[in-house]
């Protein structure tokens, strides 16, 4: 906003083909983020809006039931390998800020979480929370290197009973927790009313806001409701408040979407939160597939993308089913990266096209090394060549 093309602004600039001074600009405005926390030093910085190339999150993380740094690890450099431009660390159990710790320091890439589930981890009953823990471990978080978190700060009390009478009712680990602790101690999400609290923390350590969305739609018949709509609306709001406190800001958007449905709920979130950049999950445009979720919500992916969503978080072939091992982070990626690509391609992005050209180039003159080298999972390629 000072008119300061910081280092980070001028090699985001470099790696996306555009002037500095249109990074630049386009952050003043809320219209670009660089989540790059001071305390991350082993990042190397990316943007995600609607200038920038589509980008993909890969989720990680352990449940209570496992809990393995090593495993976790494993998964990271996977999602490295394959091309995840974020990553979310959304453990649950074990010794959560140990593995947390070792994923930043091995990360290149911006690493986000969602604090209120490490919340939980020290509390006997959801109701048991109080704005001085959450604000604790918030801090903690930032203070490790955490680049962006998810906030659940727009599910209020007055929300819930337009949920009430939804096929899955509250699909959000974030909001129906949240929901539950509102019903249980008769009062505001505790993340709204200390939302400028959480500013003055973020804008201390530069934490990126992902403006989280507790109140998506889990199924085909949920989208696109007044809860919905009704949470997106806050959503806007909180995001300008946020900016008048000088933090960086992304929305977090739908799961479940019928594809005719998918451009108009990038437009609506466009208009409402000024053009902050859109992180969607997925949205899957299905519901009978499960154990190819990936497919379902890679089509809507890339129609949400085309439209101008910004960040499209990976859904596995586990997703609704378990928790994904490190085969379904792998297709996970490669399903993203096509349809980030694609829409890349469809926007007529700055060279997008030049590596599909190369490897029909070499298509064409049988230069299958080449073919390998180019594509997004060359072993899968190379492997399903040998085979005949």
């Amino acid at each position: 906003r000072a008119g300061v093309v910081s280092e980070e602004m001028a090699y985001v600039a470099a790696k996306e083909r555009l002037a500095p001074e249109l990074v630049r600009a386009e952050v003043a405005r809320g219209r670009m983020i660089i989540p790059a926390s001071v305390a991350h030093p082993e990042l190397e910085p990316m943007a995600v809006g609607l200038e920038a190339t589509c980008k993909i999150n890969a989720n990680i993380g352990n449940s209570a039931v496992v809990a393995d740094v090593e495993g976790e690890l494993k998964k990271l450099r996977t999602c490295l390998r394959y091309g995840a431009d974020t990553v979310m660390d959304l453990s649950t159990g074990g010794d959560i800020p140990r593995i947390r710790e070792a994923i930043i320091r091995a990360s290149p890439i911006p690493v986000g979480t969602v604090p209120i589930y490490e919340c939980l981890a020290h509390v006997k009953d959801v109701a048991d929370l109080t704005p001085k823990l959450m604000l604790e471990i918030i801090e903690a978080q930032a203070a490790q290197g955490v680049d962006y978190m998810t906030i659940h700060a727009g599910v209020l009390r007055d929300f819930l009973p337009l949920a009430a009478h939804r096929v899955t009712g509250i699909v959000s680990r974030g909001g129906a927790i949240l929901a539950q602790w509102m019903i249980a101690n008769k009062a505001e999400n505790l993340l709204f009313t200390h939302f400028d609290a959480i500013c003055d923390i973020f804008r201390r350590y530069d934490v990126t806001f992902s403006l989280g969305d507790g109140l998506r739609p889990g199924c085909l018949a949920d989208a696109s409701d007044a809860a919905q709509f009704a949470e997106l609306k806050v959503l806007g709001d909180l995001t300008r408040r946020a900016w008048a406190k000088g933090c960086q800001v992304m929305v977090e958007g739908p799961g479940h979407v019928p594809l005719d449905q998918v451009p108009m709920n990038v437009q609506k979130q466009q208009e409402l939160c000024d053009e902050a950049p859109f992180y969607v999950l997925g949205p899957l445009v299905t519901d009978i597939a499960p154990g190819y979720d990936h497919i379902t919500s890679a089509i809507g992916a890339t129609v949400a993308a085309q439209h101008g969503a910004a960040l499209l978080c990976y859904v596995t072939p586990a997703e609704h089913l378990g928790l994904p091992d490190d085969d379904d982070v792998r297709q996970g990626i490669v399903a993203y990266k096509i349809a980030a690509h694609a829409a890349d391609v469809a926007r007529r992005r700055p060279g997008a096209r030049d590596r599909d050209d190369a490897l029909s180039r070499a298509r064409y003159t049988f230069d299958w090394k080449k073919q390998f080298e180019l594509s997004l999972d060359p072993e899968a390629a190379r492997a399903k060549h040998d085979e005949t």
